[in-house]
């Protein structure tokens, strides 16, 4: 049956009527499921995907909350002024109301979300925001990752959760923290560090023996599955294989019937007393809106979740008279990615955020085969520099020697990766015996290529990177390799064999999207709330308009704005 067939030529298998319907679970959608079911509303919550968490549950889960109690109670007192300094340095065309509402509420819905579910954070003291040498930047506290969540307690519903993406487990499902990473760097040379590593692997293997894959679940899948235990604690009926393909406002103009279709053929009419909540994921896959926020050379690469063909939040909202952000060529959030196909034949898309560019030995290059950003800069500034240099870093190239590989990995190769035959094979890796030889590989003109690895080695010997200043800041030497004296961001390129990667710009979510107010509501083109019409996540137009000040940018705002969701929804006086 055609999916543009208007619901009265179809046959409605069922008709449900529910307090409030959430279409779209990642972060702030199962955020505002859960707080309105807390509130006492029945809630109905609709994934499209067979799966739940969206790119939240492949992400790093981090949180931005300035002035969180959390940082206070660690010694990282930080303030709201000092954070809306920052945020005026690096944000200087928000919208101010919804940006102080967002200040003003970040660690109010922490500590009702803590209090009411089993949602639980910890602030990462040592990871500071992305431009540290701005006023009002701090060194660590504001960003929080959750706490490391047994998936046995999902029982059944582990099944329900998504995957992390393969590149970033070890032996076929083992998740690993952050804290993990230096000791299998170490595993053989320190003591403390190979039983570290051997206990990881013992805990592994036991796992195994009753999951389909390892149950300590780390990041943003951790954070994902606290709140899905939340959810199905506070009684949301989570439905899988759910498209909304139309909302309807009743006789009264509110926005109250959403016809569904489902994978198994059926047909639902769903009412929602209260209100809908659109958390779909925002518009990275909609090619026509899309094309409205990014620069024509950004092209259409997107290192979030494929939500399939379901017209997404803004598409819906749209329909109904909603206001979406004006066209922009600053409307995503950036990571360079690097793309690849894996074995079952699926696209793999692997986002260079934290774990290669900002190591030591290693540079990028354009197509003159000239540096052209200094490395370890945030995955956002990459890209922009990348977009500012035009076609010519589009591709971009990461140039690493042998001992870097190894060490540190390069993309989807992962460190300690003992034949890379099938990564050369491919063409996603690519490799030669001598610089020279690189250049001709990746197709960059060859002298130039040699003089820029020849300067950068020239001073990386010191541990100096003149021309572009790399490891000049906190920010990017927290990334790099503190076993690297005397600077942590950079050593010289001269193990052969040498490596490239190609990298294109990919969103990590849309900064452009559907206009709110400060409560969530949906404001239509003439700056009215749309009566039962909310949305948050990436379907709610940014606060940050494009900018990425810190780490978790995204879903601090996508936890806040989803608590005031669920919290107006259900009436409560905010």
């Amino acid at each position: 049956m055609s999916r543009q067939e208007p619901p009265s030529a179809r046959q409605i298998d069922d008709v449900e009527t529910y307090d409030v319907v959430v279409v779209g679970a990642g972060a702030g959608g199962l955020t505002a499921a859960t707080i309105a079911a807390a509130d006492g509303l029945s809630v109905l919550l609709l994934e499209q995907a067979d799966v739940v968490g969206g790119t939240t549950a492949i992400s790093g889960g981090m949180v931005w909350i300035p002035g969180n109690h959390k940082a206070a109670a660690e010694g990282r007192a930080d303030t709201l002024e000092a954070a809306r300094t920052y945020l005026g340095e690096t944000v200087p065309g928000a919208d101010r109301v919804r940006l102080e509402t967002f200040l003003k509420f970040g660690d109010e819905a922490l500590r009702d979300l803590e209090a009411r579910t089993s949602l639980r954070l910890k602030p990462v003291p040592t990871y500071p925001d992305y431009y540290p040498d701005l006023p009002g930047a701090t060194a660590g506290g504001r960003v929080l990752e959750p706490v490391p969540f047994d998936a046995r307690a999902l029982g059944k519903a582990f099944a329900l959760l998504r995957d992390p993406l393969p590149e970033f487990v070890l032996f076929g499902g083992m998740m690993i923290s952050r804290q993990d990473i230096p000791h299998l760097r170490r595993a053989g040379r320190s003591l403390r560090s190979t039983l570290h590593v051997a206990g990881l692997l013992a805990r592994y293997g036991w796992q195994r023996l009753q999951a389909r894959r390892g149950t300590t679940l780390y990041l943003g899948n951790a954070l994902v599955a606290r709140l899905l235990r939340s959810a199905l604690d506070g009684g949301v009926i989570v439905r899988t294989g759910a498209s909304v393909e139309r909302l309807e406002k009743d006789a009264n103009g509110r926005v109250a019937v959403l016809d569904v279709a489902e994978h198994s053929g059926r047909h639902r009419r769903i009412t929602a007393r209260r209100g809908v909540i659109l958390a779909t994921g925002g518009l990275s896959y909609d090619a026509e809106l899309r094309g409205h926020y990014v620069p024509r050379a950004a092209g259409t690469l997107s290192a979030t979740v494929d939500p399939g063909v379901a017209p997404r939040g803004a598409r819906l909202a749209a329909v109904l008279g909603a206001r979406l952000s004006p066209p922009t060529e600053q409307g995503a959030f950036w990571v360079p990615a690097s793309t690849f196909t894996r074995r079952d034949g699926t696209r793999g898309i692997f986002p260079h955020t934290v774990t290669d560019r900002a190591k030591p030995g290693l540079i990028a290059v354009d197509a003159t085969g000239r540096r052209f950003v200094n490395e370890a800069v945030s995955y956002h500034e990459f890209v922009r520099a990348q977009l500012g240099h035009g076609d010519v870093a589009i591709p971009a190239w990461l140039i690493c020697d042998h001992r870097f590989l190894w060490k540190y990995g390069l993309g989807k190769v992962k460190p300690f990766t003992r034949s890379v035959e099938q990564d050369v094979a491919s063409g996603y890796l690519k490799r030669a015996d001598g610089v020279a030889g690189l250049a001709r590989t990746v197709g960059v003109p060859e002298t130039a290529f040699v003089e820029t690895v020849s300067e950068f080695n020239r001073h990386a010997m010191r541990g100096d990177d003149p021309a572009f200043g790399r490891g000049g800041n906190i920010y990017q030497r927290s990334l790099g390799d503190a076993d690297q004296t005397p600077n942590p961001c950079v050593a010289p390129i001269v193990d052969a064999p040498f490596y490239a990667v190609a990298v294109y710009p990919a969103d990590l979510g849309m900064s452009a999207g559907i206009v709110t107010d400060e409560r969530a509501r949906v404001l239509a083109e003439d700056g009215s709330p749309i009566p039962g019409l909310f949305a948050c996540g990436n379907d709610m137009a940014s606060i940050m308009e494009g900018a990425y000040p810190g780490p978790g940018i995204t879903l601090g705002p996508a936890l806040t704005f989803g608590w005031l969701a669920g919290r107006t929804v259900a009436g409560a006086n905010i």
